[in-house]
């Protein structure tokens, strides 16, 4: 009798004080295998198992490529590497990025759901953008079970409320309660797995393959969508549009995979780059021209100088425009799509 013995937890911001809180409250018996998911800078070496280690009582580590599944372990992504789940063993990849991430929440949830279906439980904690909620989806439409933080309980909300407008979670609550009701659902039996469309299965398939590092151009996921008119963020491709229930999300034919906020803050940074881009040419330009006018007038040709004067007043004129409207180019965030929708809670654990 399968139980629900498979856990996957992501968190991006504030991930830290919500993951100890979490793991505090697992029982040293926990008959299930702990993965997590935190976004860490590339480059930099993470000590979130160390962390863990002092804050319950689970052993908690990175693993390595072709490790076995073991009850009562927690297996901590490796830095700028995928983390997924195969038949009974772990794979750590340098997959594509998805939504500009790597380690992705979302390549660990998928991975879980299309192996052990609904003997996975899913947990979207703090963080910003979205990454976790196609993967929860996926968990979702495969039987498994899905709990987010409750976004007020959350340093950065826009993760858990991402997942809330999408994913119909089955329990929504503070982070203090989370271990408790993992180390209470890890005891259910695991209900059938639920009848999944081909496409959906095919689909899935091909994600995790390219998550793992196999050519995307042939996997050739993009059938399963549009193209659209957006390129990637990450290498300028085409992206190619996919639909699941109220998601859209991208992915380019290289394999990046973005969800349509993080292409909304892809499209933001490239935009105040490029205004202050054109901020600097134009401060260049009056620099210039203000020397140019100097040795015209020191050469007494006053003319020419006061040309140069006069163009460099408009083009400091038109940096100045250009230059308020960097500072007022705003992010658009999940926090401001989102909050106060109408977004209902899932029920209470």
């Amino acid at each position: 009798m399968a139980r629900k013995d498979i856990v996957v937890i992501g968190a991006s911001a504030g991930g830290m004080d919500a993951l100890q809180k979490v793991v505090s409250r697992f029982p040293a018996d926990l008959p299930a295998a702990v993965f997590i998911v935190w976004h860490l800078s590339p480059g930099l070496k993470t000590i979130l198992p160390s962390v863990l280690n002092k804050s319950g009582p689970l052993r908690a580590g990175h693993p390595s490529d072709g490790d076995r599944i073991e009850r009562g372990q927690i297996y901590v992504a490796p830095n700028d590497h995928h983390m997924l789940v195969e038949n009974g063993y772990i794979r750590i990849t340098k997959g594509p990025k998805e939504n500009r991430f790597r380690p992705a929440v979302d390549a660990l949830f998928r991975s879980a759901a299309y192996i052990y279906g609904p003997r996975v439980i899913g947990v979207v904690l703090t963080g910003a953008l979205d990454d976790g909620t196609a993967g929860l989806y996926t968990i979702k439409l495969r039987g498994g079970t899905a709990i987010v933080q409750e976004p007020a309980d959350a340093m950065i909300r826009s993760m858990p409320l991402n997942a809330l407008e999408h994913t119909n979670p089955d329990y929504t609550l503070p982070v203090a309660g989370i271990g408790d009701l993992i180390g209470r659902l890890v005891h259910e039996e695991a209900p059938p797995l639920p009848r999944i469309e081909a496409d959906e299965e095919e689909k899935t398939r091909l994600e995790v393959n390219i998550a793992e590092g196999r050519d995307a151009l042939e996997e050739n996921v993009m059938r399963f969508g549009e193209l659209s008119p957006f390129t990637c963020p990450d290498c300028r491709g085409v992206l190619t549009l996919l639909k699941e229930g109220k998601i859209v999300r991208f992915r380019c034919h290289t394999g990046h995979a973005v969800s349509a906020s993080s292409l909304l803050q892809s499209a933001n940074e490239i935009l105040e780059e490029k205004l202050w881009d054109g901020v600097r040419a134009l401060d260049e330009a009056v620099m210039l021209l203000n020397r140019l006018g100097e040795k015209f007038a020191a050469a007494g040709n006053t003319r020419a100088a006061e040309q140069c004067f006069d163009k460099a007043r408009e083009a400091h004129q038109r940096a100045h425009a250009i230059r308020e409207a960097a500072k007022q180019t705003d992010e658009l965030t999940a926090d401001d799509l989102l909050a106060g929708g109408g977004i209902e809670a899932g029920k209470a654990g």
